[in-house]
Protein backbone atom coordinates (compact mmCIF):
# COMPACT_ATOMS: atom_id res chain seq x y z
CA UNK A 1 0.00 0.00 0.00
CA UNK A 2 2.79 2.26 1.13
CA UNK A 3 4.28 1.89 -2.64
CA UNK A 4 0.66 2.30 -4.55
CA UNK A 5 0.58 5.70 -2.27
CA UNK A 6 3.77 6.96 -3.58
CA UNK A 7 3.26 6.20 -7.12
CA UNK A 8 0.02 8.18 -7.44
CA UNK A 9 1.70 11.62 -6.34
CA UNK A 10 4.18 10.88 -9.15
CA UNK A 11 1.43 10.33 -11.49
CA UNK A 12 -0.68 13.47 -10.63
CA UNK A 13 2.86 15.64 -10.71
CA UNK A 14 3.64 14.23 -14.04
CA UNK A 15 -0.04 15.46 -15.62
CA UNK A 16 0.49 18.53 -13.92
CA UNK A 17 3.73 18.89 -15.46
CA UNK A 18 2.44 18.28 -19.08
CA UNK A 19 -0.36 20.39 -18.85
CA UNK A 20 -0.40 23.64 -20.53
CA UNK A 21 -1.96 25.77 -23.93
CA UNK A 22 0.16 25.78 -26.51
CA UNK A 23 -0.34 28.31 -29.15
CA UNK A 24 -0.87 27.18 -32.76
CA UNK A 25 -1.31 29.86 -35.85
CA UNK A 26 -2.86 29.61 -39.18
CA UNK A 27 0.58 30.92 -40.56
CA UNK A 28 3.06 33.62 -38.76
CA UNK A 29 3.79 36.24 -42.04
CA UNK A 30 1.11 37.62 -44.23
CA UNK A 31 1.62 39.43 -47.52
CA UNK A 32 -0.26 42.31 -48.67
CA UNK A 33 1.08 42.49 -52.32
CA UNK A 34 0.87 45.58 -54.09
CA UNK A 35 -1.92 47.70 -53.34
CA UNK A 36 -3.09 51.49 -53.68
CA UNK A 37 -2.32 53.96 -50.82
CA UNK A 38 -6.04 55.43 -51.22
CA UNK A 39 -7.71 52.13 -50.54
CA UNK A 40 -6.89 52.82 -46.79
CA UNK A 41 -6.64 50.22 -43.92
CA UNK A 42 -5.82 46.66 -44.72
CA UNK A 43 -6.69 43.81 -42.86
CA UNK A 44 -6.09 40.27 -42.28
CA UNK A 45 -6.70 37.35 -39.42
CA UNK A 46 -4.80 34.97 -37.91
CA UNK A 47 -6.22 32.22 -37.05
CA UNK A 48 -5.09 31.05 -33.15
CA UNK A 49 -5.83 27.31 -32.08
CA UNK A 50 -4.95 26.38 -28.74
CA UNK A 51 -3.21 22.77 -29.50
CA UNK A 52 -2.68 22.64 -25.41
CA UNK A 53 -4.77 20.70 -23.04
CA UNK A 54 -5.21 24.39 -20.36
CA UNK A 55 -6.92 27.07 -21.54
CA UNK A 56 -4.67 30.03 -23.97
CA UNK A 57 -4.79 33.57 -23.05
CA UNK A 58 -3.23 36.13 -25.37
CA UNK A 59 -1.88 38.42 -22.95
CA UNK A 60 -0.44 41.31 -25.40
CA UNK A 61 0.63 42.05 -28.54
CA UNK A 62 3.28 44.59 -28.84
CA UNK A 63 3.30 46.45 -32.50
CA UNK A 64 6.57 47.49 -34.05
CA UNK A 65 5.03 50.77 -35.39
CA UNK A 66 2.21 52.73 -34.84
CA UNK A 67 0.98 52.34 -38.31
CA UNK A 68 0.04 48.61 -37.36
CA UNK A 69 -2.96 48.09 -35.00
CA UNK A 70 -3.57 44.67 -33.81
CA UNK A 71 -6.87 43.28 -32.27
CA UNK A 72 -7.45 39.37 -30.70
CA UNK A 73 -9.76 37.53 -28.67
CA UNK A 74 -9.72 38.61 -25.50
CA UNK A 75 -10.76 35.21 -23.56
CA UNK A 76 -9.69 32.61 -23.20
CA UNK A 77 -9.64 30.06 -25.48
CA UNK A 78 -9.93 26.35 -24.42
CA UNK A 79 -8.33 23.24 -25.37
CA UNK A 80 -9.14 22.65 -28.93
CA UNK A 81 -10.52 26.22 -29.37
CA UNK A 82 -10.14 28.81 -31.90
CA UNK A 83 -9.51 32.56 -32.12
CA UNK A 84 -8.92 35.60 -34.07
CA UNK A 85 -5.76 37.99 -34.14
CA UNK A 86 -6.73 40.82 -36.57
CA UNK A 87 -3.90 42.56 -37.97
CA UNK A 88 -4.54 45.98 -39.52
CA UNK A 89 -1.89 48.21 -41.35
CA UNK A 90 -2.36 51.74 -41.92
CA UNK A 91 -1.25 53.02 -45.51
CA UNK A 92 -1.47 57.11 -45.20
CA UNK A 93 1.23 58.60 -45.52
CA UNK A 94 3.48 55.47 -46.04
CA UNK A 95 4.40 55.18 -50.02
CA UNK A 96 6.87 52.37 -50.79
CA UNK A 97 7.56 48.79 -49.29
CA UNK A 98 7.38 48.30 -45.52
CA UNK A 99 8.01 44.82 -43.22
CA UNK A 100 6.20 45.10 -39.62
CA UNK A 101 6.04 42.69 -36.79
CA UNK A 102 3.51 41.88 -34.54
CA UNK A 103 4.91 40.36 -30.89
CA UNK A 104 2.18 37.93 -29.43
CA UNK A 105 2.96 37.10 -25.97
CA UNK A 106 0.67 34.35 -24.54
CA UNK A 107 0.47 31.91 -21.33
CA UNK A 108 1.73 29.12 -22.49
CA UNK A 109 4.47 28.34 -25.19
CA UNK A 110 5.96 29.35 -27.19
CA UNK A 111 5.47 32.35 -24.52
CA UNK A 112 6.65 34.95 -27.61
CA UNK A 113 5.67 34.35 -31.35
CA UNK A 114 6.25 37.26 -33.51
CA UNK A 115 4.23 38.04 -36.52
CA UNK A 116 5.60 39.49 -40.18
CA UNK A 117 2.93 41.71 -41.99
CA UNK A 118 4.31 43.19 -45.35
CA UNK A 119 3.43 44.66 -48.93
CA UNK A 120 3.98 47.72 -50.79
CA UNK A 121 2.05 50.79 -50.80
CA UNK A 122 1.45 52.49 -54.37
CA UNK A 123 1.50 56.60 -53.04
CA UNK A 124 -1.54 58.67 -54.13
CA UNK A 125 -1.41 61.22 -56.48
CA UNK A 126 -1.07 64.74 -54.20
CA UNK A 127 -2.90 67.61 -54.50
CA UNK A 128 -1.83 71.09 -55.82
CA UNK A 129 -2.54 71.55 -52.59
CA UNK A 130 -0.44 69.20 -50.95
CA UNK A 131 2.41 69.87 -53.57
CA UNK A 132 2.44 73.26 -53.36
CA UNK A 133 1.71 74.16 -49.73
CA UNK A 134 2.60 78.16 -49.21
CA UNK A 135 -0.38 80.26 -51.33
CA UNK A 136 0.11 83.76 -52.37
CA UNK A 137 -2.79 84.73 -53.76
CA UNK A 138 -3.80 82.79 -57.26
CA UNK A 139 -0.43 81.52 -56.92
CA UNK A 140 1.05 78.91 -54.64
CA UNK A 141 4.51 78.07 -54.02
CA UNK A 142 5.87 74.64 -53.20
CA UNK A 143 7.11 76.02 -49.78
CA UNK A 144 7.82 79.78 -48.17
CA UNK A 145 11.34 78.91 -47.29
CA UNK A 146 14.06 78.75 -50.32
CA UNK A 147 17.23 77.35 -48.17
CA UNK A 148 20.59 76.79 -49.92
CA UNK A 149 22.32 75.11 -46.37
CA UNK A 150 25.63 75.39 -46.08
CA UNK A 151 27.29 77.93 -48.47
CA UNK A 152 31.11 78.71 -48.69
CA UNK A 153 32.32 82.24 -48.52
CA UNK A 154 33.75 81.58 -51.80
CA UNK A 155 30.69 80.18 -53.18
CA UNK A 156 27.62 81.18 -55.51
CA UNK A 157 25.10 78.68 -55.11
CA UNK A 158 21.97 78.35 -56.94
CA UNK A 159 18.46 76.84 -55.12
CA UNK A 160 15.29 76.32 -57.13
CA UNK A 161 11.54 75.63 -56.29
CA UNK A 162 8.54 75.11 -58.57
CA UNK A 163 5.37 77.41 -58.67
CA UNK A 164 2.00 77.33 -60.32
CA UNK A 165 -0.55 79.59 -61.20
CA UNK A 166 -3.87 78.27 -59.93
CA UNK A 167 -6.03 81.03 -61.41
CA UNK A 168 -7.59 81.83 -64.66
CA UNK A 169 -5.18 84.67 -65.70
CA UNK A 170 -1.71 85.21 -66.40
CA UNK A 171 0.11 86.20 -63.33
CA UNK A 172 3.84 88.60 -63.25
CA UNK A 173 5.91 87.11 -60.47
CA UNK A 174 8.64 89.19 -58.76
CA UNK A 175 10.06 90.15 -55.43
CA UNK A 176 10.63 93.08 -53.43
CA UNK A 177 13.31 93.80 -50.94
CA UNK A 178 15.80 91.53 -52.14
CA UNK A 179 19.33 91.94 -50.54
CA UNK A 180 22.59 92.66 -52.84
CA UNK A 181 23.58 88.82 -52.05
CA UNK A 182 20.53 87.15 -53.76
CA UNK A 183 18.62 86.85 -56.94
CA UNK A 184 15.46 85.54 -57.04
CA UNK A 185 13.71 85.44 -60.42
CA UNK A 186 10.55 83.45 -61.97
CA UNK A 187 10.99 81.14 -64.72
CA UNK A 188 8.74 81.90 -66.87
CA UNK A 189 8.60 85.33 -65.48
CA UNK A 190 4.43 85.38 -66.40
CA UNK A 191 2.37 81.59 -65.82
CA UNK A 192 -0.42 81.26 -67.68
CA UNK A 193 -3.69 79.97 -66.14
CA UNK A 194 -2.48 76.45 -64.56
CA UNK A 195 0.84 76.85 -65.85
CA UNK A 196 3.70 75.77 -63.61
CA UNK A 197 7.48 77.11 -63.87
CA UNK A 198 10.10 77.61 -61.26
CA UNK A 199 11.43 79.90 -58.97
CA UNK A 200 15.74 80.35 -59.19
CA UNK A 201 17.28 81.77 -56.41
CA UNK A 202 21.44 82.52 -56.35
CA UNK A 203 22.92 83.21 -53.19
CA UNK A 204 26.55 84.80 -53.46
CA UNK A 205 28.57 84.28 -50.35
CA UNK A 206 30.99 86.89 -51.05
CA UNK A 207 28.47 89.98 -51.23
CA UNK A 208 27.42 89.24 -47.32
CA UNK A 209 30.26 89.95 -44.31
CA UNK A 210 27.67 87.48 -42.15
CA UNK A 211 29.00 84.18 -41.25
CA UNK A 212 26.95 81.17 -40.34
CA UNK A 213 23.01 80.86 -39.72
CA UNK A 214 21.79 83.71 -41.88
CA UNK A 215 17.92 84.39 -43.51
CA UNK A 216 16.23 86.82 -45.33
CA UNK A 217 12.84 88.00 -45.81
CA UNK A 218 11.36 89.03 -49.13
CA UNK A 219 7.81 89.92 -50.30
CA UNK A 220 6.42 88.75 -53.30
CA UNK A 221 4.93 91.01 -55.75
CA UNK A 222 2.41 89.73 -58.43
CA UNK A 223 1.11 91.93 -61.77
CA UNK A 224 2.95 94.43 -60.13
CA UNK A 225 1.64 94.52 -56.75
CA UNK A 226 2.94 94.12 -53.39
CA UNK A 227 1.86 91.03 -51.54
CA UNK A 228 1.83 92.90 -48.23
CA UNK A 229 0.87 89.95 -45.78
CA UNK A 230 2.98 87.66 -47.56
CA UNK A 231 6.84 86.78 -47.26
CA UNK A 232 9.38 84.72 -48.76
CA UNK A 233 12.25 83.11 -46.54
CA UNK A 234 15.59 82.54 -47.50
CA UNK A 235 18.21 81.06 -45.41
CA UNK A 236 21.94 80.00 -45.62
CA UNK A 237 24.57 78.42 -43.35
CA UNK A 238 27.77 80.20 -44.59
CA UNK A 239 30.75 78.82 -43.55
CA UNK A 240 34.36 79.29 -44.41
CA UNK A 241 36.17 77.29 -47.14
CA UNK A 242 38.44 74.77 -46.15
CA UNK A 243 38.40 72.97 -49.31
CA UNK A 244 41.93 73.77 -51.20
CA UNK A 245 44.04 73.10 -47.68
CA UNK A 246 46.69 70.26 -47.87
CA UNK A 247 47.34 67.60 -45.34
CA UNK A 248 50.28 69.97 -44.20
CA UNK A 249 47.69 72.95 -44.41
CA UNK A 250 45.71 71.10 -41.82
CA UNK A 251 48.68 69.97 -39.41
CA UNK A 252 49.72 73.67 -39.31
CA UNK A 253 46.34 75.13 -38.66
CA UNK A 254 45.45 77.10 -35.82
CA UNK A 255 43.55 75.95 -33.19
CA UNK A 256 40.29 77.44 -31.19
CA UNK A 257 41.02 76.29 -27.65
CA UNK A 258 38.16 77.76 -24.94
CA UNK A 259 38.77 77.41 -21.27
CA UNK A 260 35.10 76.91 -21.22
CA UNK A 261 31.82 76.66 -23.57
CA UNK A 262 29.51 77.41 -20.69
CA UNK A 263 29.45 80.36 -18.08
CA UNK A 264 27.22 80.28 -14.59
CA UNK A 265 26.29 83.74 -14.15
CA UNK A 266 24.60 82.76 -11.13
CA UNK A 267 21.36 84.61 -9.47
CA UNK A 268 20.32 88.41 -10.41
CA UNK A 269 17.59 91.12 -10.40
CA UNK A 270 15.88 91.39 -13.32
CA UNK A 271 17.08 94.77 -15.67
CA UNK A 272 20.64 94.34 -14.25
CA UNK A 273 23.39 93.92 -16.06
CA UNK A 274 26.45 91.12 -15.47
CA UNK A 275 29.76 90.73 -17.86
CA UNK A 276 30.59 87.37 -18.81
CA UNK A 277 34.31 86.38 -19.92
CA UNK A 278 35.14 83.38 -22.36
CA UNK A 279 38.70 82.79 -22.50
CA UNK A 280 40.70 80.71 -25.65
CA UNK A 281 44.13 80.23 -26.44
CA UNK A 282 45.69 79.43 -30.06
CA UNK A 283 46.43 75.74 -29.64
CA UNK A 284 47.31 75.50 -33.70
CA UNK A 285 50.77 76.37 -35.34
CA UNK A 286 49.03 79.38 -37.33
CA UNK A 287 47.07 82.37 -36.42
CA UNK A 288 44.11 82.45 -35.31
CA UNK A 289 41.48 84.80 -37.14
CA UNK A 290 38.20 85.43 -35.33
CA UNK A 291 35.73 86.10 -38.63
CA UNK A 292 31.99 86.93 -36.69
CA UNK A 293 30.48 86.79 -33.12
CA UNK A 294 26.85 86.78 -33.32
CA UNK A 295 24.57 86.65 -30.02
CA UNK A 296 21.09 84.78 -29.81
CA UNK A 297 19.29 88.22 -28.72
CA UNK A 298 20.03 91.60 -28.13
CA UNK A 299 19.72 91.01 -24.45
CA UNK A 300 23.53 89.86 -24.77
CA UNK A 301 25.58 92.52 -26.32
CA UNK A 302 28.80 91.26 -27.27
CA UNK A 303 32.11 94.19 -27.19
CA UNK A 304 33.71 93.92 -30.51
CA UNK A 305 37.59 94.59 -31.22
CA UNK A 306 38.71 90.95 -31.98
CA UNK A 307 37.22 90.40 -35.16
CA UNK A 308 40.05 90.22 -37.90
CA UNK A 309 42.60 90.23 -35.72
CA UNK A 310 45.09 87.47 -35.93
CA UNK A 311 46.00 85.42 -32.31
CA UNK A 312 49.34 83.90 -32.48
CA UNK A 313 50.08 79.93 -31.27
CA UNK A 314 50.31 80.20 -27.84
CA UNK A 315 48.24 83.56 -27.58
CA UNK A 316 45.60 83.07 -25.18
CA UNK A 317 42.85 86.20 -25.66
CA UNK A 318 39.13 86.51 -24.27
CA UNK A 319 35.49 87.11 -25.73
CA UNK A 320 33.56 88.98 -23.28
CA UNK A 321 29.79 90.20 -23.40
CA UNK A 322 27.18 91.78 -21.49
CA UNK A 323 23.96 89.83 -20.20
CA UNK A 324 20.94 92.45 -19.43
CA UNK A 325 18.40 90.07 -17.48
CA UNK A 326 15.50 92.52 -18.49
CA UNK A 327 11.82 90.94 -18.14
CA UNK A 328 13.32 87.97 -18.17
CA UNK A 329 12.39 85.22 -15.02
CA UNK A 330 13.46 82.01 -13.87
CA UNK A 331 16.43 80.54 -15.53
CA UNK A 332 17.69 81.93 -18.73
CA UNK A 333 20.48 80.15 -21.47
CA UNK A 334 21.50 82.56 -24.10
CA UNK A 335 24.53 81.75 -26.82
CA UNK A 336 27.36 83.80 -28.74
CA UNK A 337 28.63 81.96 -31.80
CA UNK A 338 32.57 82.29 -32.40
CA UNK A 339 33.42 81.66 -35.92
CA UNK A 340 36.48 81.38 -37.21
CA UNK A 341 39.76 79.85 -39.41
CA UNK A 342 40.26 76.51 -37.26
CA UNK A 343 39.33 74.19 -39.76
CA UNK A 344 38.21 70.91 -37.53
CA UNK A 345 35.97 73.76 -35.24
CA UNK A 346 35.31 76.32 -37.26
CA UNK A 347 31.80 77.56 -35.27
CA UNK A 348 31.90 77.06 -31.53
CA UNK A 349 28.84 77.71 -29.42
CA UNK A 350 29.87 79.45 -26.07
CA UNK A 351 26.69 79.18 -23.46
CA UNK A 352 25.93 81.61 -20.70
CA UNK A 353 23.49 80.65 -17.57
CA UNK A 354 21.43 83.13 -15.43
CA UNK A 355 18.93 82.49 -12.75
CA UNK A 356 16.67 86.17 -12.86
CA UNK A 357 14.78 87.04 -10.14
CA UNK A 358 11.75 89.48 -10.47
CA UNK A 359 11.38 92.22 -7.71
CA UNK A 360 7.67 92.00 -6.73
CA UNK A 361 5.98 94.93 -8.45
CA UNK A 362 5.33 97.43 -4.84
CA UNK A 363 1.20 97.79 -3.91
Amino acid sequence: MKKIAFIIPVIFLSVSLFAQPVLKLSETTHDFGKFKEEAGRQTFDFTVTNSGNTPLIIQNIVASCGCTLPEWSRQPIPPGGKGTIKAIYDPRNRPGAFNKTLAVYTNGKPEVTVLTLKGEVIPREKTLDELFTYPVSSIRFESNHLAFTNVKKTQKKIRVMKVVNTSDEPVKIGFERIPAHLTLKANPEVLKPGQQGIIEGTYDATKNNSWGHVSDMVRVVLNGNVEQNSYYYVSANLVEDFSSLTREDMENAPVFKPAVTTVNLGKMQGSTQKEVEFKFTNEGKSDLIIRHLRSTCGCTAIQQGLQGVGIKPGQSASIKAVFNSGAYKGRVTKAIYVYTNDPKNSEVVLMLNAEVEQLAASK
